[in-house]
């Protein structure tokens, strides 16, 4: 494909457009022309990137690629939340799997409406409605311009993985080169030095640096500072070996694990993934690693358990039923009869167990699905 890029402007002749151009030599700054041939004719490829300065005809490059209406700008409504602005028209589960898939993670962002998200939340909300929406051909302009570098990478990463699960093509449009490896593109466009990248077929042109990450003993004075990031709004547990993971000395991930009766089960609880850190597979590598610690039996209770984790989260449902290390062992669509619980609850009072309690537990419409850890030869 060839792309020609010629814009043009008056040329100005007051008397500091006459003075800058004396000064600095420069004849005349209304035209600017591009000329550029990118092979991307064909349907082998999935992520295309063009990368330069600003100003040095990104934007136009992308207009031409696939047209001028493939520019993915999504209107967002300002009377609706976030979780019913994506893919209207699309089953539930489809949301919540792309908003997951692209970091985005934290259950109250997604009821808000996307005038009032942060520039990070905004960049994730955009990916995870154009992998929901899914054009069969995309331009995203400015790519991870307006985000923290952080935020950037490890989005520009999560995206790339949710969209190379499905068809489509996409070319995104950044200044920054630091996003290179993390999206691992079929083919780069460098418009400050005019040259053209290809990987082979069946290879991609970078690798992304691998994130390695220690997982350390604690106690629960690490949970206040997970907490705010939770889906829900849980105590502390009692009696459990708390667990965190760092990142070059950043804490970035947090689990709890407390026992059953009879010790014959651990169950993990709590997991927390900070929000910068979302969506880079981070979170199921931290489960997994404590899991495989309590079934060696490297616990301060020195036993060798399975583990059983819950979850409502329909993102980290999906992720651990594709993962072989788990098996799914139950699911719940609504909790247990709140007035039976009331009953047993008044019982037990009236036996001196407890203190009055004036209500029972259940009686939601949260999916709660239980899954038990098999370890690493699974």
């Amino acid at each position: 494909m060839k792309i020609a890029v010629n814009h043009s402007c008056a040329d100005f002749d007051s008397y500091r457009a006459a003075r800058v151009k004396a000064m600095f030599n420069c004849d005349s700054g209304a035209t600017f022309d591009l000329a550029a041939e990118l092979p991307v004719d064909d349907d082998g490829w999935q992520i295309g990137v063009v990368v330069g300065p600003s100003g040095s005809g990104k934007t136009s490059i992308g207009r031409q690629i696939f047209g001028p209406r493939a520019l993915w700008r999504p209107r967002w409504p300002k009377d609706a939340p976030v979780v019913d602005a994506i893919a209207p028209d699309a089953g539930f589960d489809a949301v919540p799997a792309a908003l997951s898939a692209v970091g985005l993670g934290s259950v109250p962002t997604w009821l808000r409406p996307y005038s009032v998200l942060s520039n990070g939340e905004r960049f994730r909300a955009d990916l995870a409605r154009l992998i929901a929406e899914r054009p069969a051909r995309a331009v995203v302009d400015e790519f991870s311009s307006v985000v923290d570098r952080q935020i950037a990478r490890i989005g520009a990463m999560a995206f790339a993985k949710a969209w190379r699960r499905a068809a489509g093509q996409a070319v995104l449009l950044s200044c920054h080169y630091d996003v290179l490896d993390w999206i691992e593109p079929d083919w780069i466009f460098d418009t400050a030095s005019g040259a053209f990248e290809r990987a082979e077929a069946g290879r991609r042109l970078r690798r992304r640096p691998p994130i390695t990450f220690d997982v350390w003993e604690t106690d629960r004075h690490e949970w206040p500072a997970f907490e705010p990031h939770h889906y829900l709004k849980l105590p502390e547990m009692i009696a459990a070996t708390y667990y965190v993971a760092s990142v070059a000395g950043e804490r970035v991930a947090h689990v709890a694990v407390g026992t059953r009766p009879g010790l014959v089960e651990a169950r993990a609880c709590r997991l927390v993934v900070m929000p910068e850190w979302q969506g880079a597979g981070i979170g199921l590598r931290f489960l997994a690693a404590v899991c495989e610690r309590w079934r060696a039996g490297q616990n301060r209770h020195g036993i060798r358990v399975p583990t059983l984790f819950h979850t409502s989260h329909p993102g980290l449902c999906a992720a651990l039923r594709r993962d072989p290390r788990w098996t799914q062992v139950s699911g719940s669509l609504v909790g247990s009869n709140r007035e039976s619980s009331r009953a047993s609850i008044a019982k037990s009072a009236a036996r001196g167990r407890m203190g009055a309690v004036g209500s029972g537990y259940g009686g939601h419409f949260r999916a709660v699905q239980g899954f038990r850890y098999l370890g690493e030869d699974a």
